[in-house]
């Protein structure tokens, strides 16, 4: 996940129906459930670092890793405002590069969807494991293939905000893979100034994910509609995955 010098900007305008009190709730009682205790986590892709803040305000140990500069410089801003001490590493998913271990990984907002290469996905989750302390828990969500044929697909989507007109075109291709393109249309002194971002999103079947799961050395505990318990139905368009470390990998 890199780039988006100008979605940075707006993301969190554009994300303004996303309610990070209840996922962070959400999360913590899925660890809950599983008995597990957050301890040192990493929210990886964490973008403008609005679940990490979220989650630091909740008590939880957390830093947050993302690829691209321009959202992580956004994520400092938001934890400086609220005076917390957050770490934030500029690190791509695949290069994740530790400096010790952890006992929980998170990653929310179908962050993963944007890894459209299954062998980067798979270094992606090797990763992960690599630092992870025994029984580490790995929580994280992706949009479904059933988003992607259904609802993404070919469509156009309009988001009329106070700071910007944003229009939003999918097009499906192979694999499961969408090509947005977003023209986010901005209003300065009674001017629109047009920008253009682009990027590709790929879904990716629950089989193929506890498969790349099981090979980084994982256990997939459950896999979730989103925001509950219950188990993941064919026209969701989330899945939340938990999955525990089963073979702690040789970091030397």
């Amino acid at each position: 996940m890199s780039g988006y010098h100008i979605f940075s900007q707006f993301y969190d305008n554009l994300t303004f129906n996303v309610d990070y009190e209840k996922r962070a709730e959400y999360l913590q009682s899925v660890l809950s459930l599983w008995r597990h205790e957050a301890g040192l986590t990493l929210d990886l892709a964490c973008g403008t670092g609005s679940m990490t803040v979220a989650l630091k305000q909740r008590g939880w140990d957390i830093f947050g890793v993302d690829g691209s500069q321009e959202m992580l410089s956004v994520a400092m801003d938001k934890a400086y405002d609220k005076a917390l001490s957050i770490l934030f590493l500029c690190q791509r998913m695949e290069s994740l590069d530790l400096y010790g271990t952890i006992d929980t990984c998170i990653s929310t907002l179908d962050s993963l969807n944007h890894i459209t290469e299954k062998a980067t996905l798979q270094k992606a989750f090797d990763q992960v494991a690599l630092f992870m302390n025994p029984d580490g828990l790995f929580v994280f969500d992706v949009n479904t293939v059933y988003k992607h044929q259904q609802i993404l697909g070919n469509n156009t989507f309009v988001y009329d905000t106070d700071e910007v007109y944003c229009v939003w075109q999918n097009s499906l291709k192979e694999n499961n893979i969408v090509n947005i393109e977003l023209d986010l249309f901005e209003k300065q002194d009674g001017v629109y100034t047009r920008h253009t971002e682009r990027f590709k999103e790929r879904a990716y079947a629950v089989d193929e994910l506890k498969e790349m799961l099981a090979k980084a050395g994982f256990e997939t505990l459950a896999v979730y509609r989103d925001m509950t318990t219950e188990p993941l139905g064919e026209t969701d368009d989330r899945a939340v995955f938990v999955a525990r470390i089963k073979e702690v990998k040789n970091r030397e």
